[in-house]
C-alpha cells in the first residue's frame, strides 16, 4: 500500500476535470479548452512522477491499491502499475494534451468536447490500471460512451453511420467478454487478475471451468479472445475500424489509433495469455494465420485507399497486427527450448515497442492528414494535391518524416519495435516472418506513394492556390511527436528498460515448460 494513492489520482483527476467542466455551463471556450488541457496534462505529470520511483527490475505490480469493495461478490478495487502499464499510461499521458491541441481551433463547443475527451482519457488510464475485472470492465465500457459522442458530434458527413458500427461492434465483443468472466466466477468465485493468473499458468483454470460442463473451457476462451479481437481489431473483425477512424475528428482519431486500439493488445496481453495459456497454444495455428491476414490485406488495402484517412486506419490494422503475430507465434512455441525463449523475448520486446512507436507515428500521420483536410476545405483525397513540398516545405518536412518511421526506416522509432518482432518470429515461425514480409512491401508502396502524390511534381489540386505553412499550433502537436521518433529510434532503451526483466520473466515462464 502507499500513503499518496498515486494510482487513483492518474485515473481520477481527469475525470475530476470533466466533472468541473460540467458544473461551469458559462465557461467561454478559451478557459474551457485551457482548463480541460491541464487536466489532461495531469496524466503526464503524474506518470513521470511514477517513473520517478518506478522499479524496472521489480517484475511484479508497483504503486498497488488495494481495498474491498463488494465483499459479497469477492470483489476488490485493486490497481497496480508493471512495465507494460507504465508504458501505456504513457503514451496516454504524452497523446492526450495533443490530441486536445489538434482540436483547439477547429470543434465548436469547446467545453462540452474537452468534458467529453477528460472521461475518455480517465476511461482508458482505469483499463490499463485496473487488477479486477468488475472495475477493469466499468472502465473498459465507459470508453465508448464519450468515443461515441466525439465522433457522432464532431465527426465528417459518415459520422452517425461509423459512430454506431464503432459501438455495435464493440458492445458486441464486450458482450462475449462479460460471459466469459461471469463463467471464470462461477467457476473461481474470483475476478482478480492477479489470482487468475496463477490458475491459469499451473492450468488449475481450466480445471474449474470443466467442472461447470465439457465446453465451457473453450467457450469461455472463446468469448473472451472475441472481446480483444474485436478491439484491436484483428482481422476479420476490423471492418469497424476505417469508416469510424476516417470520419472521427482530428484528435479524436489520433487518440482512437494511439490509444484505445492498444487497449485490445494490452488485453491479449494482460488478460487472455495469461488465463488461458493452454487454450491459445492449441488454437495459435490459425490464429497466426488472421494475424497474417491483418498484416498482409491490411497493406494492401490501404494500398487500393484515395482517402487519406482511410489509408491510415488500414495501415493502423496492418501495423497492430504485428504485434498478433508475435504474440500468437510466441504461443505456437510454449514448452519449447531455451532458444525458443530467446526468440519469444525478442518477439515480446517487439511488440511492446510496436505498440507505443505506432500510437506516435500514426498519431502524427491522422494530424497530417488533418492538416491537408483543413487547408484543402474539406478534402483529403490521395489525388486532391500535389505539389505540396513547395507550398509548405516545413510541412512536408515533418509529415515525411512520420511516414518514414511508420515505413520502419532505420534511426526512427518504428524500426526497432518490427525489427524484434521479425527477429522473433523468425525464430519461433519462419514461414510466418516470411509471408509477412508481403505486408512491408506493400507498406512501403502506399506510404512512398502517399509521399509522391501528395508532396512532389508540380503543385496541382488544393495546393495549386494559396497554401499555409505550419502554424504555431501546429508545431505545438507535430514537433513533439517528430521529436520522440528521433530520441526513440535512435536511444529505444529509453522504453526497453523499462521491460526487459518482466519480458525476460514472461519468456521464461510461458515459454519453457
Amino acid at each position: 500500500m502507499n500513503a499518496l494513492p498515486l494510482l487513483s489520482l492518474i485515473i481520477f483527476v481527469p475525470w475530476a476535470g470533466a466533472v468541473l467542466l460540467a458544473c461551469l455551463p458559462r465557461l467561454g471556450a478559451p478557459a474551457s479548452r485551457a482548463l480541460a488541457l491541464g487536466f489532461s496534462l495531469s496524466t503526464l505529470a503524474l506518470t513521470l512522477a511514477a517513473l520517478g520511483s518506478f522499479d524496472p527490475a521489480t517484475t511484479g505490480y508497483q504503486f498497488v491499491e488495494r481495498h474491498d469493495w463488494i465483499r459479497a461478490l469477492h470483489v476488490h478495487y485493486h490497481l497496480g502499475l508493471d512495465g507494460l502499464s507504465l508504458l501505456l499510461v504513457l503514451l496516454t499521458g504524452l497523446l492526450s494534451p495533443l490530441c486536445l491541441l489538434a482540436s483547439w481551433r477547429t470543434v465548436a463547443e469547446a467545453r462540452f468536447f474537452g468534458l467529453l475527451f477528460l472521461l475518455l482519457q480517465g476511461a482508458a488510464l482505469g483499463v490499463f490500471l485496473a487488477l479486477d475485472f468488475f472495475h477493469w470492465f466499468i472502465f473498459w465500457e465507459l470508453s465508448l460512451i464519450p468515443a461515441y459522442f466525439l465522433i457522432r458530434l464532431w465527426g465528417g458527413p459518415g459520422a452517425a453511420r461509423a459512430g454506431y458500427q464503432f459501438v455495435i461492434y464493440t458492445i458486441g465483443g464486450s458482450a462475449f467478454l462479460l460471459l466469459g468472466f461471469a463463467a471464470i466466477f462461477a467457476a473461481t468465485g474470483s475476478l482478480d487478475f492477479v489470482e487468475l493468473s496463477s490458475l491459469g499458468a499451473t492450468g488449475a483454470l481450466g480445471g474449474k471451468l470443466a467442472s461447470l460442463g465439457g465446453i465451457w473451457p473453450q467457450a469461455v476462451f472463446l468469448g473472451v479472445f472475441l472481446g480483444f479481437a474485436v478491439k484491436v481489431p484483428l482481422f476479420p473483425f476490423h471492418t469497424w475500424l476505417p469508416a469510424t477512424y476516417a470520419e472521427a475528428p482530428t484528435g479524436v482519431s489520433m487518440f482512437l489509433t494511439g490509444v484505445m486500439s492498444k487497449m485490445g493488445v494490452y488485453g491479449f496481453i494482460r488478460v487472455l495469455w495469461p488465463l488461458f495459456p493452454g487454450p491459445l497454444h492449441a488454437a495459435a495455428g490459425p490464429l497466426l494465420w488472421f494475424a497474417l491476414g491483418g498484416v498482409v490485406l491490411g497493406a494492401f488495402a490501404a494500398m487500393r485507399q484515395t482517402d487519406l484517412k482511410r489509408m491510415i486506419a488500414y495501415s493502423s490494422v496492418n501495423h497492430l497486427s504485428y504485434c498478433l503475430l508475435a504474440l500468437f507465434a510466441v504461443s505456437v512455441a510454449t514448452g519449447s527450448s531455451r532458444p525458443a525463449s530467446e526468440a519469444a523475448a525478442a518477439a515480446l520486446s517487439g511488440t511492446l515497442l510496436q505498440v507505443f512507436n505506432h500510437g506516435i507515428s500514426a498519431a502524427a500521420l491522422f494530424y497530417c492528414a488533418g492538416v491537408l483536410e483543413s487547408r484543402a476545405g474539406g478534402r483529403r483525397g490521395l489525388n486532391d494535391f500535389g505539389g505540396v513540398r513547395s507550398a509548405a516545405p516545413v510541412f512536408a518536412g515533418l509529415c515525411g518524416i512520420a511516414l518514414f518511421a511508420s515505413l520502419g526506416l532505420p534511426g526512427l522509432n518504428g524500426f526497432v519495435g518490427e525489427f524484434l518482432i521479425f527477429r522473433g518470429v523468425w525464430g519461433l515461425a519462419p514461414w510466418a516472418a516470411a509471408v509477412a514480409c508481403l505486408g512491408l512491401f506493400a507498406t512501403a508502396w502506399f506510404l512512398l506513394t502517399f509521399w509522391q502524390r501528395v508532396f512532389h511534381g508540380p503543385r496541382a489540386g488544393a495546393a495549386a492556390g494559396p497554401f499555409a505553412d505550419l502554424s504555431g499550433l501546429d508545431f505545438a502537436v507535430l514537433v513533439p511527436l517528430v521529436a520522440l521518433m528521433f530520441l526513440l529510434g535512435v536511444l529505444p532503451h529509453l522504453l526497453t528498460g523499462l521491460f526487459n526483466p518482466l519480458i525476460t520473466s514472461w519468456a521464461n515462464h510461458l515459454v519453457l515448460p
